[in-house]
């Protein structure tokens, strides 16, 4: 950052305009992600202000989720990830709307195949059954963001026959046409490497590190709807979770730590 004094001009209040300068140099990438902010002594001495007015600023900023305050360290510029809770069962068209980006799919596939072992197990049905697959490229802000294979029987892929998968979920077709509620998914998450195929639909070099997140999902009486397997670019998400350790946690010997959040995080 430039070590040139700044003069504030008059009309608003300074704490305002030393935070729209921040803001600014953020934007434009003078400050980094995570990169430490100037101290409150060293801000004050630029625009010439006190560090009550500087601290106020700041607090503007983190406030509006830009930046972020270690005690005794100083304030860090936040990343440019939009992050949404993942506890909650959602499909991608709400993930994404959750995380203000905007969602496309584009069907690629979506025909009869013999299921595998794997994809029997998931769908409660006998190895080499007929069950159909959808292949879907998902788009996140116009660019592609995941590759999903969906696997499903007969008798729920006749259900979807002829719908707009491309701008609809499964979950909302099925809820809105049929009443079929999707109450219950169980996840698995694992790194892969790109096989060629999903590598160019994604745009990346083959071999490139994925994060697969397996999930069959669930009807109300426990029957499976349909088990996924959702290919995303590590360049454009992450996941972080918070556990908790309350009280009952510390008088009970409990070797675990209830789960309260779990979010994937979407770089934009």
């Amino acid at each position: 950052m430039d070590e040139t004094n700044i003069p504030l001009m008059g009309g608003r209040p300074r704490h305002e305009q030393i935070s729209s300068w921040l803001k600014e140099q953020i934007e434009r990438g003078g400050f980094a992600e995570n990169d430490q902010l100037p101290s409150e002594s060293r801000l004050g001495e630029r625009f010439s202000v006190s560090r009550i007015t500087v601290r106020r600023a700041l607090q503007t900023l983190e406030s509006e989720g830009l930046i972020y305050r270690r005690q005794g360290l100083g304030s860090f510029v936040q990343d440019t990830c939009v992050s949404h809770g993942l506890v909650r069962l959602t499909d991608f068209v709400e993930d994404m709307a959750s995380a203000g980006i905007s969602a496309r799919s584009v069907v690629l596939h979506f025909k009869p195949e013999e299921a595998t072992s794997r994809v029997a197990s998931a769908l409660a049905v006998d190895e080499n059954t007929s069950v159909v697959r959808l292949d879907r490229l998902r788009y996140g802000d116009g660019e592609p963001l995941a590759f999903d294979y969906t696997w499903m029987t007969v008798f729920q892929a006749q259900l979807l026959d002829g719908k707009d998968l491309d701008n609809e979920t499964i979950y909302s077709l099925l809820e809105r046409d049929y009443n079929i509620c999707i109450c219950k998914s169980r996840f698995r998450i694992e790194a892969v490497n790109a096989s060629n195929e999903i590598a160019q639909h994604l745009d990346v070099p083959w071999g490139r590190a994925l994060l697969m997140i397996e999930r069959t999902s669930f009807s109300e009486n426990e029957n499976p709807i349909y088990f996924q397997q959702r290919f995303y670019r590590c360049d454009r998400v992450a996941y972080e979770l918070e556990l908790v350790r309350g009280a009952e946690y510390k008088h009970t010997g409990s070797k675990g730590f209830p789960l309260r959040e779990f979010e994937p995080v979407f770089k934009k």
